[in-house]
């Protein structure tokens, strides 16, 4: 019984261990460099949403470029 306690003592440690590793670099990554959002309406036609269709589009925003102003003629800003 108490060798059981022991196994699930070490299971929740290294959980919380990898938790609080992730969550950060999650976050950091999502902040920083890109992260997914979906678009929805007719303000982005004819190159999201095409042909008037209810579905949303799913896009990577890419924050890295943003950051470098590496913007150029014809890609596609979003705005919060």
């Amino acid at each position: 019984m108490a060798q059981t306690q022991g196994l699930g003592r070490r299971y929740i440690r290294a959980f919380f261990k990898g938790f609080f590793v992730a969550v950060p670099v999650t976050v950091t990554f999502l902040d920083r460099v890109a992260c997914v959002a979906r678009v929805e309406g007719a303000s982005m036609q004819p190159s999201l949403n095409p042909g008037g269709r209810q579905a949303s589009d799913v896009v990577l925003l890419n924050h890295w470029s943003i950051r470098n102003y590496d913007v150029q003629r014809g890609d596609i800003v979003s705005l919060v």
